[in-house]
């Protein structure tokens, strides 16, 4: 049998050292993985109730809280929009595209996280508002950025920053496609946006009578500074 040259344990090294990097990399990734998994904030039992939604999240009150705060939207609409974007799920995305059928080929479109926030429009905002450390897949984040935008539409579109329906039909067409009258011809949009309007309404009627337990319910949270 032929004496193995030196190239030839360095090219046996290199491969083994290659595969050995491959695999670390492998275990890495799946370990992030399991690690954001394992992370993500439950979704809440109660999708109807923003009481029973904020006691099994009190830190959702304060984000959603801020976000009025800042942008002037209630937190009510805030907490609808997220319902109805995304079921209070921090990783949904858009179903997958095929081709022929049964080869997966991309997403319908970029939307990602509680707000189903799509890249030009989340780029527009951490553009604005800095990119560190913010995460579509982060509720104070989404919330944020769906008060961000809402403050924008009315600004740009004259649209009352309770008016839920109309709201809802720019955060899904666009500022331009509402401008244009886009969603006139999709009832089924129309239906959504009249569901967001309803559930604002409920989750409001519903924060009245429990909102108490939540504010200022944090140690930090004392008078005069919280009230």
């Amino acid at each position: 049998m032929a004496r193995a040259t030196a190239d030839d344990v360095l090219q046996a090294l290199s491969l083994r050292s290659g595969r050995r990097r491959w695999l670390g990399a492998g275990l890495v990734a799946l370990l992030l993985a399991l690690l954001a998994a394992g992370c993500a904030p439950s979704v809440p039992d109660r999708q109807q109730d923003i009481c029973a939604i904020f006691a099994q999240h009190p830190d959702w009150y304060d984000y959603a809280q801020d976000a009025e705060d800042e942008w002037g939207v209630p937190a009510p609409i805030l907490m609808a929009f997220v319902h109805h974007e995304s079921s209070f799920r921090s990783n949904a995305r858009p179903p997958r595209k095929y081709v022929l059928w049964i080869i997966p080929w991309g997403r319908v479109s970029s939307a990602k996280g509680y707000a189903q926030a799509q890249d030009p429009a989340w780029s527009d905002y951490t553009d604005e508002r800095g990119s560190f450390f913010r995460s579509r897949s982060d509720m104070e984040d989404a919330l944020d950025f769906i008060g961000w935008y809402n403050h924008g539409t009315s600004q740009q579109l004259g649209i009352a920053k309770t008016d839920a329906r109309n709201l809802y039909l720019a955060y899904h067409e666009g500022r331009g496609g509402y401008r244009s009258g886009s969603w006139k011809g999709k009832p089924k949009l129309q239906q959504i946006a009249d569901r967001v309007a309803q559930t604002a309404q409920r989750y409001e009627a519903q924060l009245r009578d429990c909102e108490s337990d939540f504010r200022c319910d944090s140690w930090w949270q004392v008078w005069p500074f919280c009230s």
